[in-house]
């Protein structure tokens, strides 16, 4: 079973988001879609300054087996890209909630987001 971070909330479109309430929110894509992916080979992700919407597809996501869009989990800036994973897209697959997160957020709203244990009990993942 993949692994599903306790303290992170998540999307029905397998992102998941950190928010300490302190500054911008990260985000990344969970350790149930990097395995159901596999070996991830390209990543495309929103510009810095550009405005992401909750539920609407803000990149891509390009592994062995397939493309799979990238979904934003909130409405806000994107303050940051992780410019390693996006040089290095295997750090999604070995890392998906510590280096291989994806972008950062000031976020103005989110969209409906799991806890950890509803998102694991719907996808098969281990808290």
């Amino acid at each position: 079973m993949s692994k599903v971070a306790a303290e992170l909330k998540y999307s029905v479109e397998h992102e998941w988001i950190a928010a300490d309430g302190a500054g911008p929110s990260t985000i990344g894509v969970s350790a149930v879609a990097a395995d159901a992916l596999g070996d991830i080979v390209y990543v495309d992700l929103p510009d810095v300054g550009s405005t992401v919407t909750a539920g609407e597809t803000c990149g891509e996501i390009e592994s062995t087996k397939s493309v799979s869009d990238l979904y934003s989990p909130v409405t806000g800036e994107v303050t940051e890209v992780n410019t390693a994973a996006v040089d290095d897209p295997a750090l999604i697959n070995s890392d998906p909630y510590g280096a291989g997160w994806l972008f950062k957020v000031a976020v103005e709203s989110e969209g409906p987001l799991l806890t950890a244990a509803e998102y694991a009990a719907a996808n098969g993942g281990e808290l």
